[in-house]
């Protein structure tokens, strides 16, 4: 009773230190890679092959050692993974440049959490493992699985809810560290303890069951399909739907309660129950990817798509229970769950971005299922059961099989709108189109990431340089370079290129320099737009604050950050330390003008904190700007050395800021204060 109790203690704090790290560990490197929802993407790719790695771990120890060696080997192994704690990486790992971000992702994180990581992914077959050896249990061991699930689903939840509002990043890392190590004491207390039971070894009864491979490979494609799901439908949320903070907890949530559910007991998996709900899964997700703004209220979007995903969740993950083998095979049986996960996540991590030209993931992803629905609902369903369900549960498949081929080559454009190019890179993908503007009849070709327009131009070449939505003149940045360019040329920076568009404001003599992470971008702004044309313009590549970090002071007269209106919110140009930065760059007198448009999350008061640190003004500009003639709503703030610069009679009415009741640093930040709710209502 004793053991067992130090096996379950052990397999909760293993499984909760496993998924409160990875939030974290993937908040302190956000900055270095841009900000982008892309990272998060990584960062579940390296934890899946970590996992498959520590289900590796666990095998061959179990199979290949005898229960004395296992111990001790595992013990030594937990005290040398100390020897990295604390787990906050090096500024020596940040990216210089260049480079494939996937890659450089994957090695920081190795060498910044791998081996502790390991070892906490080997705990839950280990564990279970010499549980069944000692104490000569077959079933209730997987309940062991469901209760690492708890755990994780415990600690992801309260990462967002609990730890990140109130801690920073480094007393996080530090708590975590301390933690870990009475996990490693717990756990080398288990392998001690576990090291002597080898007379047991013959608890487990009777003659393992053979395994066929057509055992291993379905237990492969029910775990890598949920996988691919996962990130499909994470992928799809962030772009389509709302681009909100940390909205990637919500899928992996559902993920993780699909497991506990299954492994817990049989009797939660119903299957004619939810086979009859696959149906109106499908349905949703079908109409979520043709007609997205069906229903304009982000929150229904969110549960509807969530709550098709949970039901496919249940549905393989269910299957997967139901043909788990015998304790004898169980670390086998995690490590073929561990390779579906890391298949799964490298199909839409690695090799879709390289693969596709679109963002087809989610698409593929439900024909996928579907087969396997399909075949596994054919295998699997008892004998006795009513055969017009059975024969309906495989109907289900191939009747969705028209509707989604259909959604993969059907034109998605609508009426007026024709497409000009289409990529895609590890940070998502791009789209071209133009369209007719007006009853006028004016063209202009049009850069979206998503739901999110990043750029517009006339395509009249006359007017070609005219500059257009978000930075039209009646605009924050507009008036803010006008304003300046009253004084003489102007030398203007730009943290985001998009198409390029602040380039329409060079005259002679003025200097426009951007900072842009994505090549396709700069490559979109230099091949398919022409705004970078207008004026004298350069483009410096990679994170915009490591760029500028390297450069000498460039006495801009207005420094433009335009971040925050794509993916995700790039915290790390919104923190005290990064306008520190800033003003390093921007001459005295100079203007910091600050893009925060966003549905979202209310960015203004953070810009608002910052500023009143170090003693500047901070104004809001809202402009209105008629789309009928290239404008698009905006929200700048403006921040300057002195207020008086907002007493111009030409300056639009500018708005005091609220301010934060905390700014943001690199080692804090708290986006669900930020987040407004009620936008998601309307």
């Amino acid at each position: 009773m004793q053991d067992k109790i130090i096996i379950a203690l052990t397999i909760f704090l293993g499984a909760f230190l496993l998924f409160a790290v990875e939030p974290m560990i993937a908040k302190m490197i956000l900055p270095w890679f841009g900000g982008s929802a892309a990272v998060w993407l990584t960062c579940l790719l390296f934890f899946q092959g970590a996992l498959l790695a520590g289900y590796v771990y666990a095998h061959l120890l179990t199979s290949k050692l005898s229960p004395r060696l296992q111990g001790r080997v595992h013990i030594a192994l937990l005290a040398l993974s100390l020897a990295v704690l604390p787990i906050i990486p090096s500024d020596a790992l940040k990216p210089s440049g260049g480079g494939i971000p996937l890659l450089q992702i994957l090695l920081l994180l190795s060498a910044t959490i791998g081996p502790p990581f390991l070892l906490l992914a080997s705990t839950g077959p280990l564990m279970q493992s010499w549980f069944a050896r000692a104490a000569g249990q077959d079933a209730s061991v997987y309940r062991l699985y469901s209760l690492s699930n708890i755990a994780s689903l415990l600690a992801l939840l309260s990462y967002p809810a609990l730890v990140e509002p109130r801690f920073a990043t480094h007393i996080q890392a530090w708590a975590w560290s301390g933690v870990y190590a009475l996990f490693v004491v717990a756990a080398g207390l288990a392998a001690w303890r576990s090291s002597g039971n080898e007379p047991a070894r013959e608890a487990v009864p009777g003659t393992p069951e053979p395994l066929l491979p057509i055992d291993r490979w379905f237990w492969l494609l029910l775990s890598a399909v949920p996988s691919v799901l996962l990130l499909a439908i994470t992928n799809y949320v962030l772009r389509n739907i709302a681009a909100i903070p940390l909205l990637w907890v919500v899928p992996l949530a559902l993920y993780l309660l699909s497991f506990i559910i299954c492994f817990d007991h049989p009797r939660w998996y119903d299957r004619a129950t939810w086979y009859l709900l696959l149906p109106m899964a499908f349905v949703v997700v079908i109409l979520s990817i043709v007609k997205p703004f069906l229903i304009d209220n982000y929150i229904v979007q969110i549960l509807g798509i969530g709550s098709a995903f949970f039901v496919c969740c249940m549905v393989c993950h269910g299957e997967l229970a139901s043909q788990k083998p015998s304790a004898t095979h169980l670390t086998s049986f995690y490590l073929t769950i561990g390779a579906g996960g890391v298949v799964g996540g490298l199909a839409v991590a690695g090799i879709a971005p390289v693969i596709f030209n679109r963002d087809h993931d989610l698409t593929i992803a439900l024909l996928m299922f579907s087969a396997l629905v399909g075949a596994v609902a054919w295998k699997r369903w008892p004998v006795g059961a009513s055969r017009w369900v059975r024969y309906l549960a495989l109907a289900v498949a191939p009747a969705t099989w028209p509707a989604l081929i259909w959604i993969l080559v059907a034109p998605s454009q609508p009426w007026g709108v024709e497409e000009v190019l289409n990529v895609r890179n590890f940070y998502g993908p791009l789209e071209v189109t133009t369209r007719r503007m007006n009853v006028k009849g004016d063209m202009v070709l049009e850069l979206q990431n998503g739901n999110i327009m990043h750029g517009r131009q006339l395509t009249d070449s006359a007017r070609a340089c005219e500059p257009l939505s978000y930075y039209a003149r009646t605009s924050g940045v507009g008036v803010a370079i006008s304003e300046m360019g009253k004084l003489g040329p102007v030398n203007v920076g730009v943290i985001g290129l998009g198409s390029g568009t602040i380039a329409g404001y060079a005259r002679p003599g003025d200097k426009v320099r951007f900072y842009e992470i994505n090549p396709l971008v700069r490559n979109i702004a230099t091949n398919v737009f022409s705004f970078l044309k207008c004026g004298d313009t350069s483009v410096a590549m990679g994170d915009a604050r490591l760029s500028l970090e390297r450069e000498d002071p460039n006495n801009f007269d207005v420094l433009a950050v335009d971040a925050f209106s794509s993916d995700a919110i790039p915290v790390h140009l919104l923190t005290t330390e990064a306008f520190d930065l800033y003003w390093r760059h921007i001459k005295p007198g100079g203007v910091l003008a600050v893009h925060v448009s966003n549905r979202f999350i209310d960015l203004a008061p953070i810009v608002g904190a910052a500023a009143a640190r170090v003693g500047k003004t901070a104004r809001l500009i809202f402009d209105d700007s008629d789309e009928t003639v290239g404008g698009s709503r905006s929200d700048w703030v403006l921040v300057v050395d002195d207020a008086a610069f907002f007493d111009a009679t030409t300056l639009p009415l500018a708005t005091a800021v609220n301010e934060a009741p905390r700014p943001w640093t690199d080692d804090y930040s708290n986006l669900w204060r930020a987040l407004n709710v009620k936008s998601g209502l309307n």
